[in-house]
């Protein structure tokens, strides 16, 4: 199985109230996802906070779960950077630390046109040659690839896969349909990989035929998201359905409060950290916490 396949865990990235990255307790996280057996771990993605953290600070926790895993599962790193020469710079630290592959969202201020997101993937690319993938995350950075862009995009040599939103207004075999068609995913065996995040959709896209789910809950729950994904990459609907209603209470309060907020919250509530999102995302308040914690009971009856 290559790199950009299977199920890629998210974990937050705990920082103390002055944004200094708690090595230990992103350590404890990582043990529990490594013990899983997962296919990658996500470091540095929109649930690990990349964007409040500065240089520094990504280099120390690419430094510290590169030293804990020590090449048992391999890492992707997140290195989007408002500025181009920034992400670059992020790249050759996670290459430098131990990456194995990373992740590039266009990042941004002012609204990027479609060329000026392709000279900055071109760019990032250019700067490793690790192989990276392409993050689609029009909820943070407003930006939305075209299949004609990401055709484009996946003509450059290192660019190896794509993290897709949840198809709006199409499903999601019509969206895979296209995505291939414009991109190289057909051409060979260990082409251009496709993806998804949005959780609660995930097990389905992987029934559907994508090759990853990009996974928040993973993150922090990785044995029965390694379960659901299993289920889902073996083609069992029906288990499909029975496993993904243990997760339905979570599902709901990730689509309510967005998966950062709750997963902060459920870590908090499993004592693996009492870190808080970065400001100025505040904490769920505690009746809201009550239902993570429901939520987190449903999940683990999970066998």
């Amino acid at each position: 199985m290559t790199l950009f396949h299977g199920l890629s865990a998210f974990p937050i990235t705990p920082t103390d109230s002055h944004g200094r990255v708690e090595s230990n307790a992103l350590c404890r996280l990582l043990e529990r996802i490594v013990k899983a057996g997962v296919n990658s771990i996500g470091l540095l993605g929109s649930t690990g906070g990349y964007v409040y953290l500065t240089r520094s600070e990504r280099q120390r926790a690419v430094a510290a779960a590169a030293e804990f895993v020590g090449g048992r599962v391999p890492l992707i790193v997140g290195v989007g950077a408002l500025r181009t020469d920034e992400a670059q710079q992020l790249a050759r630290d996670a290459r430098d630390a131990g990456a194995a592959g990373l992740l590039l969202a266009p990042v941004s201020y002012t609204p990027l046109t479609e060329e000026e997101v392709y000279q900055h993937f071109l760019a990032v690319a250019r700067a490793t040659d690790l192989p990276l993938c392409i993050y689609n995350n029009p909820g943070t950075t407003r930006f939305t690839f075209s299949y004609e862009l990401l055709g484009r995009l996946s003509q450059i040599e290192t660019l190896a896969a794509v993290k897709m939103p949840l198809p709006q207004g199409n499903t999601l075999e019509a969206d895979l349909t296209q995505l291939r068609h414009h991109t190289r995913a057909s051409s060979t065996a260990a082409g251009f990989a496709i993806g998804y995040s949005g959780d609660w959709g995930c097990a389905a896209g992987l029934l559907a035929g994508a090759d990853t789910w990009y996974s928040v809950v993973g993150g922090l729950f990785p044995v029965q998201a390694m379960k659901l994904a299993k289920a889902a990459q073996a083609g069992d609907a029906v288990e499909v359905q029975r496993i993904d209603g243990f997760f339905q209470p979570l599902w709901m309060l990730f689509k309510e409060f967005g998966g950062l907020r709750v997963i902060y919250a459920a870590a908090n509530i499993l004592s693996l950290t009492d870190a808080s999102p970065h400001l100025p995302i505040l904490p769920l308040p505690p009746a809201d916490q009550e239902r993570v914690a429901e939520a987190i009971d449903a999940l683990v009856k999970l066998d």
